[in-house]
């Protein structure tokens, strides 16, 4: 049995799939449930915030896919609690999926750290940016074929959380990849002005791309998130590290075929635009 965590998510649900598409038994955790989950999948609904409520999903458990929000991975009290409850439960090995910006110094690696010291078997999955976060363009270019973000001529790497699946699967199945950290990546830097252009090419029609200044987009950010966490993205977007910049080669060795493109994902997706 194979427990994933996040099960509802952009990641959660195609590794849901992946792994029963590879014989596993599977476990999908999620605090509300869903019916988009295969009926192959048993479903368990918790909070990780309660680690308690976790313990009935991992009966029988071998490994466990871990997926944390960032309030919930800030919390080290808490996760310490919750992995007392995955050792409790008789689990051999979690796999992480964790920050690209943990390895350049971007982001805190408390999670990281927890899960190394927990005594279990584990794997980080360090993962970029996901080609899926300009799914928030939607709406306006649906309505009005623009987007408008900063920094228009800033790429980075980002990655099909399709893929991040696929190395999933690969990772909880297979022991020997305990004690590895993989930089999961797509496969070239991409700027939100060639994210716009690939939209454009996926709908079959021009979507015009509008450059806000960082006050601007500050402005915005800063209500739905507290403006120092709208300044510590800002700088991550406008001013990225070379670390963050990299391209890595994980998930061509992983998979044996190189990660898929914004281009591709955005042809995929086009009816999320239209």
């Amino acid at each position: 049995m194979i427990v994933v965590t996040g099960a509802t998510g952009n990641v959660g649900q195609p590794l849901v799939r992946a792994l029963l598409a590879a014989g596993e038994r599977v476990t999908a955790v999620s605090r509300h449930g869903s019916d988009r989950l295969p009926e192959e999948a048993r479903q368990h609904r918790a909070d990780l915030a309660d680690p308690k409520s976790l313990a009935p999903a991992l009966d029988g458990a071998k490994a466990l896919f871990l997926l944390t929000s960032g309030d919930f991975a800030a919390t080290e009290g808490a996760l310490g609690d919750l992995l007392e409850v995955v050792r409790a439960g008789g689990v051999e090995r979690i796999v992480l999926l964790s920050s690209q910006g943990v390895g350049t110094g971007d982001h805190p690696s408390g999670p990281e750290d927890a899960v190394r010291a927990s005594g279990l078997g584990w794997t980080v999955l360090r993962a970029g940016g996901f080609h899926t976060n300009t799914l928030r363009w939607a709406d306006a270019v649906r309505a009005e074929r623009a987007v408008t973000a900063p920094f228009g001529d800033v790429g980075l790497p980002t990655v099909d959380p399709a893929d991040l699946a696929e190395v999933a699967a690969v990772t909880l199945r297979d022991a020997t990849h305990a004690g590895r950290v993989y930089e999961l990546t797509g496969p070239a830097p991409v700027s939100p002005r060639e994210q716009t252009a690939a939209i454009g090419e996926a709908l079959g029609e021009p979507v015009r791309f509008v450059e806000q200044t960082r006050e601007e987009a500050k402005a915005v950010m800063t209500r739905f998130m507290p403006e120092q966490a709208a300044e510590s993205t800002l700088d991550i977007l406008g001013s990225p590290s070379a670390g963050l910049r990299q391209v890595s080669p994980d998930i061509e060795k992983l998979l044996g075929r190189a990660p898929r493109s914004y281009g591709e994902w955005a042809a995929r997706h086009a009816a999320a635009f239209r």
